[in-house]
């Protein structure tokens, strides 16, 4: 072979491998890409809350559809609302949470000795923190908060019940005031969530410092369905008007809302699993800002 045409040769076999490198590198850059999407989809924050509605009705049978339901949502994160324990029935959310395997933070402005207690609760799946709890201002109104640290997408979650009377507005923007205050003193980030049954609607005036700095997630899925009570209950109108008044805010800097649905509104032979519906959410969290 001539020594022009070996060079020729070299030159072609030069030009063909890094053809080739520059094909296969963008398969090779896909490998962490698909990582980052995989673990993206395992790190989905599913939330549900909803108002247990205490020992009201036949609660064997409540409790019975609340499991099944809970068993195929997987929620990663409930708060519960109207929870009690007295003499005779063992601590509902206690008994859920048990029976669902999650761990359980319950919280009460009664005293932990009482034989009777009554309150909110938080059950989560996986690892985090225990509960913390706040007595909401006004005291004189037995509200309370829950928080907890959940490990998964480094989540702070809240849990409450504000006041419940139609007229009540300027005691639930004390209240607002008072759980704010108690997230600025344990939330570690932008990844919080607060739930909860508000006793009135995600619009309504006395929220209006919570939404200044946290979104509706059922809006945000639903931005016209949202205001229509008809259509978007989460009170059972098979017991009261209806009305949207159960929410989950969210921090928009740490998630995406990927689903809000309306859940536990079915009833099974007459029995229905609480005066409630619940409210199920998913959201993404989202990488930290700088």
């Amino acid at each position: 072979m001539s020594g022009a045409r070996a060079r020729w040769r070299a030159g072609v076999c030069v030009m063909l491998a890094a053809s080739l490198a520059a094909c296969a590198a963008p398969q090779r850059a896909s490998a962490p890409q698909a990582a980052q999407a995989n673990d993206a989809q395992a790190r989905e924050v599913r939330v549900l809350t909803l108002n247990l509605w205490h020992d009201k009705g036949d609660w064997p049978r409540r409790r019975a559809l609340i499991l099944a339901e809970v068993a195929r949502l997987k929620p990663d994160l409930i708060a519960l609302q109207e929870v009690l324990q007295r003499p005779g029935l063992r601590n509902q959310a206690q008994d859920l949470g048990e029976a669902l395997g999650y761990r359980v933070g319950f919280v009460s402005v009664d005293p932990p000795d009482a034989p009777r207690r009554y309150g909110n609760a938080i059950l989560i799946a996986g690892t985090g923190s225990d509960a913390q709890q706040r007595k909401l201002e006004p005291l004189d109104d037995y509200r309370s908060a829950a928080h907890v640290r959940s490990d998964k997408a480094d989540v702070d979650f809240y849990a409450t019940h504000l006041h419940n009377e139609r007229g009540g507005g300027a005691i639930r923007a004390r209240q607002v005031a008072s759980l704010l205050a108690f997230v600025d003193a344990s939330a570690h980030g932008a990844r919080t969530l607060i739930a909860g049954d508000f006793n009135t609607e995600a619009d309504a005036p006395e929220l209006a410092a919570l939404r200044a700095r946290y979104a509706d997630a059922f809006a945000t899925a639903h931005p016209r369905l949202a205001a229509d009570p008809a259509r978007a209950s989460t009170l059972n109108p098979a017991y009261l008007p209806a009305q949207r008044i159960d929410h989950v805010f969210y921090d928009r800097r740490g998630f995406a809302v990927k689903e809000a649905r309306i859940v536990l509104n079915e009833s099974r032979d007459g029995v229905w699993p609480s005066d409630h519906f619940g409210l199920f959410v998913r959201l993404q969290p989202l990488p930290p800002q700088r």
